[in-house]
């Protein structure tokens, strides 16, 4: 999907950079406490009906990244998303624009069955969002 390399300025990193860009996605769903903790403090904060969405069969719907960084600073997983932002080198503001976009896609893949796992049910699969940075990002390793 061309807006996420974009998103990524492009360039032979796509896939780094998307399998980065996962690998936070994936640390803020842990450290709210799983898909289910993730949603929960989303819709504590103003995003349950685009959180439900990611969750469910249909369409993901969209989050700006103003109303994402809001709910994540808000839910205490702001910390997370600074200190992401500085290991990439970009702005936080930058960042969220880009888990924004990719944050939906994680959540959607990791309830393929509309349904978020019960607390305590399996651990996050990790490697399955990896599978997810091939999608979203290209498999062409160049």
């Amino acid at each position: 999907m061309s807006f996420l390399n974009d998103l990524l300025g492009g360039g032979q990193g796509n896939q780094a950079g998307g399998a980065s860009l996962i690998s936070i996605a994936g640390a803020l769903i842990e450290k709210a406490g799983g898909v289910q903790g993730l949603v929960a403090m989303l819709q504590q904060h103003g995003l349950g009906e685009a959180a439900q969405s990611w969750v469910g069969n249909g369409s993901n719907q969209p989050v700006s990244s103003e109303q994402l960084g809001q709910a994540l600073q808000n839910g205490g997983l702001g910390p997370v998303v600074q200190e992401a932002a500085g290991k990439l080198g970009v702005d936080p503001s930058q960042l969220l624009g880009q888990l924004s976009q990719v944050l939906p896609h994680a959540v959607d893949h990791l309830t393929p069955n509309g349904e978020a796992p019960a607390a305590g049910q399996g651990g996050l699969d990790l490697g399955s969002l990896a599978s997810l940075a091939g999608k979203l990002f290209g498999n062409n390793a160049a």
